[in-house]
């Protein structure tokens, strides 16, 4: 078995889903499987000129590739019914291809009544929190006890380990959020209500020793959406915001702007343990004119694009690790 992992390095919205969409086309997975989170993620992907939004839906299915909606997920049935529906629409045969494990958690109504209640943290109001919330206090629905998933529905462990149609197995796994919003390493309390790392990924059924790449990715900028405050005062950053499109893809709202954070990064790459990382958006900053980064509470200001990324670079391979092969991508749709 062979498993790649993407894992957002920071506060989610930095391109996960251009990235495995990237890696599919690339490789030659039998699996891709979500790892966490629920229909509060929104990956947008470009597919052929085309632009997408998928909520719940890992992007194996815009290859042919058997995807899979794994136990460390929360999903809304309807919304999931939508989505494939959506998807059908527009020829990409999603109902053929998408799985869910029998042990993911099931987001009810009730779940979505409660979030809508929240007016501390900033969420989504998908329902996730009161549904993780329900799932640890062993009060949950699983997916096998819903009669609507009953034909979407696969045993991950018999899938992985003792499928005997595919002579190796070979898994992308396509997260949700960012370290930033991770419930343990994150800005507690405001975080996402699952696991954001590669530790996440390994809880649906994978040994640790088949893992081949860990891909980071993060911005050139970060952002976040939620309720603390986190733009700083810089006059870019409403440049930024609308040359980037820093809107949620899932509930549309602003995104705050802030410049990058160099701890973070190397808290999320070490913790992680990537050898792979891609920093999107260096199209904007081109458009902008303006590079800057934090190191520690200093800002730093550089001269060009080369400049800013011969630091991060060289940072990265003297205070994590040499071996990481970093890419950095200005493209909608290509690393």
């Amino acid at each position: 078995m062979i498993a790649d992992i993407v894992v957002d390095l920071q506060y989610g919205d930095c391109g996960k889903g251009k990235v495995a969409h990237a890696l599919c086309r690339a490789n030659n997975y039998t699996h891709v499987i979500r790892y966490n989170g629920g229909c509060n993620a929104g990956h947008t992907i470009f597919h052929e000129g085309e632009k997408f939004v998928t909520h719940h839906i890992p992007c194996g299915v815009f290859f042919g590739i058997k995807s899979i909606i794994g136990p460390g997920c929360v999903i809304h049935v309807d919304t999931f019914l939508k989505e494939l529906e959506e998807l059908e629409e527009k020829g990409i045969p999603a109902k053929d291809l998408v799985k869910v494990a029998t042990n993911a958690h099931v987001i009810t109504d009730f779940h979505r009544i409660q979030d809508k209640k929240d007016d501390s943290i900033g969420t989504t109001k998908r329902g996730n929190g009161p549904a993780y919330r329900d799932k640890y206090d062993r009060k949950g629905v699983r997916a096998l006890e819903d009669p609507k998933l009953s034909k979407y529905l696969v045993s991950l462990y018999h899938e992985l380990h003792e499928n005997e149609e595919i002579e190796e197995i070979e898994v992308l796994f396509e997260g949700a959020q960012g370290f930033g919003l991770d419930i343990d390493w994150g800005d507690y309390p405001f975080v996402t209500s699952s696991h954001c790392t590669v530790g996440s990924a390994l809880l649906n059924g994978v040994p640790h020793h088949a893992i081949r790449d860990v891909w980071g990715i993060a911005k050139i900028y970060e952002t976040y959406v939620g309720l603390k405050d986190f733009e700083g005062p810089d006059e870019e950053f409403e440049l930024i915001r609308d040359l980037g499109m820093e809107y949620g893809a899932t509930t549309g709202r602003p995104r705050q702007i802030n410049w990058l954070d160099f701890d973070l990064l190397k808290m999320a790459s070490r913790i992680n343990g990537i050898n792979k990382l891609v920093i999107n958006k260096m199209d904007i900053l081109e458009k902008v004119s303006k590079w800057c980064a934090f190191n520690g509470p200093h800002l730093l200001e550089f001269d060009s694009r080369e400049d800013i990324e011969y630091w991060i670079t060289t940072k990265l391979q003297v205070e994590v690790r040499d071996e990481i092969e970093t890419f950095f991508s200005g493209d909608k749709e290509y690393i």
